[in-house]
């Protein structure tokens, strides 16, 4: 009798190697053969070729091995196999067990780590906030590099009150420029109707920007010197420059702790274009453009409030920009030196959103209760309040001023949006949009023909005057920030990770 010289049974179909004459079952020979080559018993190189057939007799039925002859034998071989499989699942718990505390121990090593980083920046400021004391008192003043981060904390001598006269002039004489030509101007030649506005479709997507975890952009801008570059602030505590005629991001900005809140632009002819953000980590960063190496160098970073910011906006005279807060203040900040020029007195209440007069007289600033608040920029002083009437108190995350500075959009319930006449100070048309619908973002256009709605079931885009429906994208879904294009041609909006943009068809 033949036994298989690897796995030392009769062999079912035996072959016998020609170089060494052991014999094997062929099916086990040849897996052996495939993967190593060789003879398993001399180490020989071996090949199927050499492998002679034994001429058994096919009618001869197979031995049963030996162990399967009696049912003691079976008993003791299902026994054994029993064993093993007890065994091996000891093996695995062990072996499961090791792995959590492996897991458990690194987890521990990596929470550690970032208590002691967390522990380390605590201390740096600290130093920092020390030193800048130490040179206050010394009357020295740090020298800082033209690439370096300028750190701006609140300053004493900028409080309620206090805005210098210099730049009080500048943006006396800025309102009176704007508004002389606003109350005669028209919409630019070439802008887009109504009629164009309700043929709008939907003409580019660009998909999977910022971060997979956590998703979703915030805030959007669009530059106005060139239509293709957009900014984005996200979630995953970015804000990205992108290029649409190229497709590609051009540039990523890092330096929040927390989602970024709103990104704007600052462009003046003359001067370096500066990119903005504010984020609920409450700081405000600034980036600058360098001609010579083309990128986007920290200029300042802005520390002034004590709560999540929820607004920025460049003032018309591009030399300030306005910032609000949930700790119920708002401040201004020169664009030439990044320092703080005035900083309000708290209010009765958080300020969730802020927008500009076109003028740059104005300021409108949304709380938690539902209430707005419009101040005079040169002093302070509110001007007046505004609240919805018999609305229940809710908070107001957007405000847009009409390019022509009579009218004020802002939502007067969570579902729909009032338009106020601010010669009036009374509510000039209410639009309700639905008790599903959630507000996210109100605009006016340009041209103060048209008005945007963003929310949680896409766009609506209504007429002034005539308050009629031109056109909505609920293919959007929740959209949490909107503008309109160069000459109301385009749509664009953010949603989730991507930036769409309507228009008319091609």
């Amino acid at each position: 009798m033949f036994f298989c010289g690897i796995s030392g049974e009769p062999p079912q179909d035996p072959v016998v190697s020609a170089k060494s004459g052991h014999v094997y079952e062929r099916r086990l020979i040849l897996k052996y053969i495939n993967d190593n080559g060789t003879d398993p018993l001399t180490g020989e190189k071996l090949e199927e070729s050499d492998l002679l057939t034994v001429k058994a007799n096919p009618k001869a039925a197979p031995p049963r091995p030996p162990a399967a002859t009696s049912t003691p034998a079976l008993l003791h071989m299902l026994q054994n196999e029993w064993d093993a499989v007890v065994l091996e699942l000891f093996a695995l718990k062990q072996q499961y067990n090791s792995t959590r505390q492996e897991l458990s121990y690194a987890l521990y090593s990596q929470d550690a780590a970032s208590r002691v980083i967390a522990r380390l920046i605590r201390e740096r400021d600290a130093a920092r906030e020390a030193l800048a004391n130490v040179q206050a008192t010394m009357g020295i003043t740090p020298a800082n590099g033209a690439t370096e981060d300028v750190e701006m904390a609140e300053e004493n001598g900028a409080q309620e009150g206090a805005l210098p006269k210099e730049i009080v002039d500048q943006i006396d004489e800025t309102q009176q420029t704007l508004s002389a030509t606003r109350k005669k101007r028209k919409a630019p030649a070439g802008y887009t109707s109504a009629a164009e506005v309700k043929t709008f479709v939907a003409t580019h997507t660009i998909p999977s920007l910022h971060s997979a975890s956590p998703a979703g952009m915030t805030s959007l801008a669009v530059s106005r010197l060139n239509s293709s570059q957009f900014l984005t602030g996200g979630n995953d505590r970015i804000v990205q420059l992108y290029d649409r005629s190229t497709d590609k991001v051009l540039v990523s900005l890092k330096g929040h702790t927390k989602k970024v809140n709103h990104v704007a632009f600052r462009e003046h002819e003359g001067e370096s274009t500066l990119l903005l953000s504010a984020g609920a980590d409450k700081i405000a960063k600034i980036w600058a453009h360098d001609s010579a190496s083309g990128e986007y160098i920290p200029k300042a970073t802005i520390r002034t409030h004590k709560g999540e910011l929820t607004g920025l906006v460049v003032h018309p005279t591009n030399s300030i920009v306005a910032l609000s807060s949930l700790d119920k203040t708002y401040s201004l900040h020169e664009l030439s030196n990044f320092a703080q020029v005035y900083r309000s007195a708290p209010a009765e209440d958080a300020f969730t959103s802020l927008a500009i007069h076109p003028d740059g007289a104005l300021l409108a600033l949304g709380t938690v209760s539902s209430k707005i608040q419009i101040c005079d920029v040169r002093s302070g002083a509110v001007a007046a309040y505004i609240t919805p009437p018999d609305a229940s108190p809710f908070t107001i995350n957007s405000l847009s001023f009409s390019e022509n500075g009579y009218h004020l959009l802002a939502p007067d319930s969570p579902s729909s949006i009032a338009i106020w006449d601010l010669r009036k100070m009374k509510t000039a048309h209410t639009i309700p949009l639905g008790d599903g619908f959630k507000v996210n973002k109100v605009v006016y256009d340009y041209s103060a023909q048209f008005l945007g709605v963003a929310g949680n079931e896409g766009i609506r885009v209504f007429a002034h005057k005539s308050w009629d429906e031109l056109v909505r994208f609920e293919e959007a879904g929740d959209v949490s920030d909107m503008v309109f294009g160069e000459q109301g041609k385009e749509i664009w909006a953010t949603s989730g990770r991507e930036v769409r943009i309507w228009g008319q068809p091609a």
